[in-house]
């Protein structure tokens, strides 16, 4: 027998065994229309109870960090040489991919569910909110005499209101909260947040937003900030300083009105005064180049996330029609059915 004749047997031993099982299961019509029928209505039953999936969708850039031109160079240098560093130019932790991880940080999604936000006219937090829209009380009766007021100090927290906000982190961390950056060429980062509650969604990712802008500004310009400060204070004491000096200039001058000119040595402290008024003057110019120039710094800084798209209501909704429940359902049962009919011959053939 040769290899051509061998190839048809198996062609055609194939298209036999594919015929027995089709008539196999033409004859078994019923079961399979019954389990169809069946999956229709489990379809529709679970298109009725499954709730509405919203999501809201926030876009943002996030700012170049622009290196120092020639002129703030050689100011900071200066700047340097008094024992001060003014700050420009940090912040790098926080860019590109590290920034889209804070997002999704513990620590920024337990303050952003602190957030309070207006429900039916009452003001109570998100997670209070999100324990109410998803039933937990109910669920978790150790949790009945817990509340999360809003904007309370986390520092306080008890070690049951610890286990409950990092509980509600890994369901909105596991698939709920997005954040990514489509395209690495452009600087725009995009924040997905599903829930079945439409407000929530919307509520949630414009906290975050606000509450991750508010720590990255603070920490990246927190150097700037402080340096400002002891400049002012800087400016604030020679300041005072100068003016005592011209003061004692006058005090000192008019000691000195009609005086003999034989008695020289009365006028020293008229020339001191007149060398701190001097010095303190030339002091107290540069302190105010430099906090003009630590000013500038600091609004360097900021700001540094630039929303472009907000959520509006009302948001995308995904969720499984009458129609659609109806045909998954019937196609997913005649499948099982199928398959059992099919496994249930194997078995009584073997």
């Amino acid at each position: 027998m040769n290899n051509t004749e061998s190839n048809e047997m198996s062609l055609k031993e194939l298209i036999d065994n594919i015929k027995v099982w089709y008539f196999y299961l033409l004859k078994k019509w019923k079961s399979i229309l019954i389990a169809g029928l069946f999956g229709s209505v489990l379809g529709l039953t679970y298109s009725f109870i499954k709730k509405p999936i919203y999501t809201a969708t926030l876009s943002f850039a996030l700012e170049d960090d622009k290196t120092a031109g020639n002129g703030l160079g050689n100011a900071l240098g200066l700047a340097s040489s008094l024992g001060l560093d003014l700050g420009a130019g940090g912040g790098s932790i926080f860019s590109g991919g590290n920034l889209t991880e804070l997002f999704k940080s513990r620590s920024m999604v337990e303050k952003t569910l602190l957030t309070p936000v207006s429900i039916n006219g009452k003001t109570i937090s998100l997670a209070e909110m999100y324990i109410e829209d998803n039933k937990l009380r109910e669920n978790w009766k150790k949790i009945s005499d817990i509340k999360f007021l809003p904007n309370e100090d986390r520092k306080k927290f008890s070690r049951a209101q610890d286990s409950i906000l990092g509980k509600i982190y890994d369901n909105l961390s596991n698939g709920s909260l997005k954040v990514a950056q489509k395209d690495k060429k452009v600087s725009i980062v995009t924040i997905d947040m599903s829930s079945d509650d439409e407000l929530f969604a919307k509520y949630f990712v414009e906290a975050l937003v606000k509450e991750v802008s508010n720590f990255y500004i603070e920490t990246k310009s927190k150097k700037a900030r402080i340096n400002m400060s002891i400049l002012e204070k800087q400016t604030d004491s020679i300041r005072k300083e100068l003016n005592s000096a011209i003061t004692g200039v006058a005090i000192a001058n008019d000691n000195t009105f009609n005086l003999n000119p034989a008695l020289n040595v009365q006028r020293a402290p008229s020339s001191r005064r007149q060398v701190d008024v001097q010095a303190n003057g030339a002091i107290l110019t540069e302190l105010i180049k430099q906090s003009e120039l630590a000013k500038v710094t600091l609004r360097k800084e900021t700001p540094l996330i630039q929303v472009i798209d907000r959520p509006i209501l009302p948001l995308k909704k995904d969720y499984l029609g009458k129609f659609k429940g109806l045909v998954l359902g019937s196609i997913l049962g005649g499948i099982l059915m199928v398959a059992f009919l099919i496994m249930k011959k194997i078995i009584k053939t073997i």
